[in-house]
């Protein structure tokens, strides 16, 4: 199969797009030929000698690249020609965050379905080119009312803050929303809805579509109709949807377990519920990355994949479980295609950059690797993962002074987060590796024990434990560890060859007889 463009290429072609340099490309070879056409047909009937046609020739050639450096450089408008405006000068476009819905109903057990609501307004607005949107994982760091939205609108980097509430009883549902303005808290505009739970799906449009013409001056026919949230019209589909969405972020074994329950008891509603079959999908692929490479993990995780696909096609986060389920198949170039698709469909989607970057390590390509990784870390900026492993790989190329750099950000970042979220295993592991690039490596060790006691269990924390005593030089407990691992679940042989934080282990007969015994499964 060809191998689809690199990200590389994608980015390049995005910004050659943006500065208007296709259509200045295509006017000049159109002018160009028109000329070579009049100097064939002239030229020799006008007695000139070759010397002036091969001249001609020459000059289209150098006019080339002049032309394009020139529509690079400068954009030409109804008011003149003007200066292209840079990538952070574009920044000063309209930008917003999302916070979680609060939970107004009468037993306070709705927490899932305010956030699913809030969530899919997220969503839809990222959807809009002019329009910055938060990351999720960003703004659900904050509840309304937690803070001055001033000051969440500085931490978060963006003009406007959408807040507000969510009461639901029996089959009625009471949603307020309001948008306010982070400079001064003055509010941009404000709505309170009051509807059967079935018009919940209408609501989230409206509010979406409210929030983008407040905010932008004017909204194209084809981002109107972008702006749709859900797709499915059944309300037990949806609820039973976020349930499964609320379990899967858990990220624990059990939870999956849980989501795959949720999210099969959606499809059992909506067969055609295109979301549901991504996150059921999703979960199968986790299982298989984190807990036990069951073939038959990898079949449903594939066949589910494939189904989320046919249903919408133009889905980007069906592409991004299509190329997770790719990944774990070991299908690596089925899961490049899906990515790019993905974030071609939605340049903003972070799943798309975060596990395209575990498939280029995977297949070895660590460069490549750390540049999806910079990019997941730029679309999600609270996101810890991608830094980390960022960090980790520019410490194994060598690139000291840019692990550092990259290991202190990711150390900011998993501080913030361990706030929220005090029990993931996963934050404290991953952040001891950029710990021990710091050289703060007492701190490492406790953040590598509290790892231990939140998971005692779990495959990827005692990988992750073993990588950071190798680092250290504690061969002995690293291959302890690296064969716990392996006893309590799935040891990926492709990122262990590639992982340089292993590389001290690598001569070593129990390591090399881990490796065989990997292979051999």
């Amino acid at each position: 199969m060809k191998r689809p463009l690199s990200y590389s290429w994608i980015r390049l072609s995005s910004e050659l797009k943006r500065r208007g340099v296709y259509p200045v490309i295509a006017a000049y070879a159109v002018i160009a030929f028109i000329l070579l056409q009049i100097g064939e047909i002239t030229f020799v009937p006008l007695g000139l000698p070759n010397w002036v046609m091969v001249t001609l020739i020459v000059i289209v050639i150098l006019g080339f690249p002049v032309v394009v450096v020139l529509a690079w450089v400068f954009n030409i408008t109804a008011t003149g020609i003007q200066r292209t405006g840079s990538l952070t000068q574009q920044e000063d476009r309209p930008s917003i965050a999302v916070l979680p819905f609060v939970d107004m109903s009468p037993d306070k057990d709705q927490g899932y379905f305010c956030e699913g609501v809030a969530e899919e307004i997220l969503n839809a607005l990222t959807k809009i080119p002019q329009l910055s949107v938060a990351a999720r994982s960003s703004s659900f760091q904050y509840r309304a009312g937690s803070g001055d939205v001033r000051d969440i609108g500085k931490e978060l980097g963006v003009k406007a803050i959408l807040e507000g509430s969510v009461r639901k009883s029996e089959n009625r549902i009471r949603v307020t929303a309001q948008l306010v303005k982070a400079s001064d808290g003055y509010h941009l505009w404000s709505k309170t809805y009051d509807e059967e739970l079935k018009d919940v799906f209408a609501i989230q449009d409206e509010i979406a579509t409210s929030i983008a013409n407040a905010l932008l001056e004017t909204l194209k026919p084809s981002e109107s109709l972008a702006i749709h949230t859900t797709a499915t019209t059944d309300v037990s589909a949806y609820e039973y949807y976020l349930r499964g969405r609320q379990f899967f972020k858990r990220f624990r074994k059990m939870d999956i377990e849980y989501a795959i329950q949720m999210f099969r008891e959606a499809i059992n509603i909506d067969a055609e519920f295109a979301l549901a079959w991504a996150g059921y999908a999703d979960c199968h692929s986790f299982l298989v990355m984190y807990v036990d490479p069951q073939a038959n993990c990898r079949g449903e995780a594939s066949k589910a994949s494939k189904r989320a696909l046919e249903l919408s096609p133009d889905l980007a986060e069906a592409h991004a479980s299509r190329g997770l389920a790719c990944l774990v198949c070991e299908e690596f170039d089925g899961a490049e295609e899906e990515f790019l698709k993905a974030i071609e469909l939605n340049p903003n989607l972070f799943e798309a950059y975060y596990y395209y970057g575990r498939t280029q390590f995977h297949r070895g390509d660590v460069k490549a690797a750390a540049e999806l990784f910079q990019k997941a870390a730029e679309v999600d900026p609270a996101d810890y993962q991608s830094r980390c492993l960022r960090a980790q790989i520019l410490r194994g190329e060598g690139r000291t002074e840019e692990a550092h750099m990259e290991a202190k950000e990711a150390i900011d970042v998993v501080e913030k987060h361990i706030k929220w979220f005090p029990d993931d295993a996963r934050a404290y592991h991953l952040g001891a590796g950029s710990l021990v690039i710091l050289g703060d490596i007492e701190r490492a060790k406790r953040w590598l024990h509290r790892a231990i006691e939140i998971a005692p269990d779990d495959s990827v924390v005692l990988y992750n434990v073993a990588c950071n005593l190798a680092v250290l030089g504690e061969t002995e407990k690293a291959l302890d560890y690296l064969e716990r691992a392996a006893e309590h679940g799935t040891v990926s042989v492709a990122w262990m060859r590639n992982d340089e934080d292993l590389v001290s282990l690598r001569d070593d007969a129990r390591y090399i007889a881990l490796l065989e015994r990997f292979d051999g499964d």
